[in-house]
This record gives C-alpha cells, sequence and structure tokens, in this order.
C-alpha cells in the first residue's frame, strides 16, 4: 500500500499507561465514521499495517487504541507521532452540498483591497472560529474564516474572495 492510496486521517500523540496503549489524534473531521479495523503507520516513509485490538474513541478527536503484538509501552514509544492513514476505499461519502472550511486547503485567497494573498495551505479549526494559513512571498499569513470575511467562494476556480479587517495582512510585512 503506497500513501497515494490512502488518505490521512491523524497521528499517534502518546503512549497511555505500560500496557501498550496510546493516543490517536484526529485532523480528519469525520473519524468517527471510519472503521479501524487496520491503521497504515508511515515509518520511514513507507506504510506498515497494525492491526488494531482494541479502540475507544473520544468526542474530543481522540482515540485510546492498542494492537496486535504492541503488548508494552518500550514497543508503542517509537510509534508516537507517526501519521496514520486508512485506505482511499474506506473513506466516507459526504454529501456534494456538505462544504466545510477545511475544503478550502488549496483554494487560492483573494483580498478585495491587497488582491492575491496566495493558496490556503492549512485550516485549523479552533475554539471560536476556523483560521486560514496561506503563504505569502514566504511569510506565514493567518486569517479568520467566517460569514462576516468571505464574500464568495468559487468551487470551480477553486477561488474564496474575502475582505479583511484593514491592516491585517499589513501587520505580518511590518518591521
Amino acid at each position: 500500500m503506497t500513501i497515494d492510496q490512502t488518505f490521512y486521517i491523524g497521528y499517534i500523540s502518546k503512549t497511555r499507561g505500560l500496557k501498550g496503549e496510546v493516543q490517536l489524534f484526529f485532523e480528519f473531521e469525520d473519524y468517527m465514521d471510519l472503521d479501524f479495523d487496520v491503521l497504515f503507520l508511515e515509518v520511514n516513509k513507507k506504510l506498515v499495517p497494525y492491526f488494531v485490538d482494541t479502540l475507544k474513541m473520544h468526542n474530543n478527536s481522540t482515540a485510546y487504541a492498542t494492537f496486535e503484538d504492541i503488548d508494552h509501552i518500550d514497543k508503542a514509544q517509537p510509534l508516537i507521532k507517526k501519521k496514520m492513514y486508512l485506505p482511499l476505499d474506506q473513506k466516507p461519502e459526504r454529501d456534494p452540498d456538505d462544504f466545510r472550511y477545511t475544503d478550502l486547503v488549496g483554494y487560492m485567497a483573494i483580498e478585495e483591497e491587497e488582491g492575491e494573498l496566495g493558496e490556503i495551505t492549512q485550516v485549523q479549526e479552533m475554539p471560536q472560529q476556523f483560521i486560514a494559513t496561506v503563504d505569502m512571498d514566504g511569510t506565514e499569513v493567518m486569517f479568520p474564516l467566517n460569514e462576516n470575511f468571505i464574500v464568495g467562494i468559487d468551487p470551480e476556480e477553486q477561488v474564496v474572495v474575502l475582505r479583511l479587517p484593514e491592516g491585517l495582512i499589513d501587520m505580518y510585512f511590518e518591521q
């Protein structure tokens, strides 16, 4: 199995206890809809299958899991920070009308006054709102995504037009 045959769901954040249990952190929004018989972990740029023994899901984008043949903390320790993947055929279908701010990754961000900001490289959910990140001439620029700032979204052209608060972009380039 290669990475292009899979989709990224998160990473292993830490161990728990002495019996090899690990905490999974999900960056895939619909993690509750996934099937976890086998997880593929990226080890030395290769995907290695790990068979799930037990899994306890939580509502805070985490779960606790044990894997076959991982029965001690010393065996679980090397798995920390490993990225987790599942085969593409296990990816849940979404309603085409179910648009999310995280779908804007890869879109070109254009601010009405500033012009082209750059491609959105990341969208993070913060407690109060979503934050988008663009690489603007080598500077990482972050701005909020909400109805007040989004003028329009063109899914065909993969463009999002914004009206951001005055001075927000300038703040990143002032010395």
